[in-house]
């Protein structure tokens, strides 16, 4: 069962490989052709089909608690974004710097966001800023989704930060560059690939969250995938379909984007 190479052995030569992968891709994208599908339903009733239709997506487009939620959930996300890139960018440098030690300790605590339950984090965040009497709303949810967004801006920043000749650095240094220019003509170029990386990741991240948003949401701070739990709460209709397949192509364009930058970038 050696791969042709010889380095190893296949996963293909495994039994019921196939069948089994067959499996675990349908029970992960069929849920999501229903939605789909089931969102160009005439009938009102999701489950039973009358007829094709795009009507749930007219009035789902047409109506000012989506726009409102759709605005606060852009406007969240661009801002988070924004501000992990700078800060995971800082810490990606910062931390090519440090002590192995030291670099070992401050990784795992910058990546505690990955492993922490995000629900525990909602609850945390939630009573930190109740403590410290901070309204809760737009702001609030910026401010914790910049948090749990550094480590998945930092990860490709690293990345590529990592793969970086630093013979570079002390060649420009040689040659009479302060920080400052090496920061600027040199770190930015080589870590752009990673940075907008970093960055569509962020904001695909902050732009799906529900529950620290759901937490933390106040008066008029109702983001989309809120307003959606909302929706589901009152009556299934196809209407949700259209709006959850509406976020959902917006997560694949900006993954897909993530994506084909990163390969091109190699």
């Amino acid at each position: 069962m050696t791969s042709p190479r010889g380095t190893g052995t296949s996963l293909k030569n495994f039994p019921l490989f196939g069948p089994i992968t067959a499996i675990v891709f349908a029970f992960l994208y069929v849920p999501l052709l229903f939605v789909i599908g089931y969102s160009f339903n005439s009938n009102r009733i999701v489950t039973v089909w009358k007829g094709f239709t795009f009507d749930w997506y007219v009035e789902v487009m047409g109506n000012d608690d989506i726009q409102r939620a759709v605005i606060n959930s852009l406007r969240i996300a661009a801002i988070s974004t924004i501000l992990s890139v700078i800060l995971a960018t800082g810490l990606a440098i910062g931390l090519l710097r440090m002590v192995r030690v030291g670099r070992t300790a401050a990784w795992s605590l910058i990546m505690a966001p990955l492993v922490i339950p995000e629900i525990v984090f909602a609850i945390g965040t939630l009573a930190l800023f109740v403590q410290i009497r901070f309204t809760l709303g737009v702001d609030s949810i910026t401010l914790a989704h910049t948090a749990f967004c550094i480590p998945f801006a930092l990860l490709p920043i690293r990345a590529r930060l990592r793969s970086v000749d630093l013979s570079i650095y002390e060649a420009a240094a040689d040659l009479g560059a302060n920080e400052w220019t090496i920061f600027r003509r040199i770190t930015l170029p080589l870590l752009a690939p990673g940075i907008v990386a970093g960055a569509l990741l962020a904001f695909i991240i902050s732009l799906d969250d529900f529950i620290v948003s759901y937490f933390l949401a106040g008066a008029g701070g109702t983001t989309l995938p809120v307003y959606i739990f909302g929706m589901i709460r009152n009556a299934i209709t196809p209407g949700v379909n259209a709006l959850s397949t509406l976020l959902l192509l917006a997560s694949v364009v900006i993954v897909t984007i993530s994506y084909v930058i990163a390969i091109r970038k190699r």
